[in-house]
């Protein structure tokens, strides 16, 4: 064969990388959402909380306009107190007017509930945000100061560890509560953010103090870089995975703890209504109207095991074993 008959040279493939092409690079934040979105109870749990909140905010508006009926509706026709759910009118015939039937009072279920549901999940993220916001401070700057500080700062909190923190919550409650329900309703903020942030800072103060010293936070005190901003712009971003995972799992703890005490009258206060306060209602008519305590408390039990379900995903996703995975 001559030189003239030798088959053109093969050319690369149109979709094959160029040599110098840069590797698309990825960040633990992007694999641990793929990775919780490949967690089906996380996906399910969030999916359910979404439901609950969405419903939870616009739900009532919506039973205002459409019907009429408020959470706080007392209406003078006394034979809706014979609502039974489910979807069944006041005359025994099938009925969407109350899918949750009505309590003792006539007062529509489906609407209480969701407005008990605004309040229980508001009290959970802004009791959340504020133990996060003391023990991310607290916690950060023990584990970052060392030495005697850090020493006297965990004293503190392993004495409160030793105070039974409900205790002090019933005390304060009662002590400083009663005086209106919008009043008590931020106490109850203030008091349960207060004795929730104890765990956050031993999770906080010990990220930090396995993370002070690397070498991006050598080199920023080597630049004269300002402690609370190492703290606030280094540490406390790389810490935030424990962080996260330990704040969805707060948010049902104090749920809970809000529906104990809302139970035992020292939490939210009528016309305001939580699942709590709703659950204690219905467990004075339980033998009479059983779903006005089946109602809040099927609807509180789906929406706290949805958060442990997030709670858990999250904790796998942010799970440095599994980033291979």
């Amino acid at each position: 064969m001559s030189g003239t008959d030798a088959p053109p040279p093969i050319a690369p493939a149109s979709d094959a990388p160029a040599p110098d092409a840069p590797v698309a690079g990825t960040s633990l934040w992007r694999d641990a959402r793929r990775r919780l979105l490949r967690n089906r109870l996380a996906v399910f749990g969030l999916v359910v909380v979404a439901i609950v909140l969405t419903a939870s905010l616009v739900g009532p508006a919506i039973i205002e306009w459409t019907t009429g009926n408020t959470y706080d509706s007392i209406p003078a026709d006394r034979s809706r107190i014979r609502a039974l759910p489910p979807f069944t009118g006041v005359d025994g015939r099938f009925s969407w007017e109350h899918p949750m039937g009505t309590d003792i009072l006539g007062r529509d279920i489906l609407a209480r509930v969701l407005l008990g549901g605004r309040i229980s999940l508001m009290v959970g993220i802004i009791s959340t945000v504020v133990s996060l916001v003391i023990g991310v401070a607290y916690g950060a700057t023990a584990g970052y100061v060392g030495g005697r500080v850090d020493e006297a700062m965990m004293r503190v909190v392993d004495v409160l560890y030793a105070v039974p923190y409900m205790m002090i919550v019933i005390v304060l409650l009662a002590l400083f509560g009663g005086q209106s329900p919008l009043g008590q309703l931020v106490l109850l903020f203030v008091s349960l953010g207060a004795v929730s942030w104890l765990t956050m800072a031993r999770i906080v103060r010990g990220q930090v103090l396995s993370l002070k010293n690397q070498e991006f936070v050598l080199a920023a005190r080597a630049t004269g870089v300002r402690a609370t901003r190492i703290v606030a712009r280094h540490l406390v971003p790389n810490a935030l995975g424990p962080v996260v995972v330990y704040a969805t799992l707060t948010i049902p703890s104090v749920m809970l703890l809000e529906a104990f005490l809302s139970f035992l009258g020292l939490g939210v206060q009528a016309p305001l209504a939580s699942w709590g306060s709703l659950a204690a209602e219905g467990v004075q008519n339980m033998a009479v109207f059983p779903w006005q305590l089946i109602c809040p408390g099927a609807t509180m039990g789906i929406t706290l095991f949805s958060l442990n379900f997030i709670g858990d995903g999250l904790r796998d996703a942010l799970d440095p074993q599994m980033r291979k995975s």
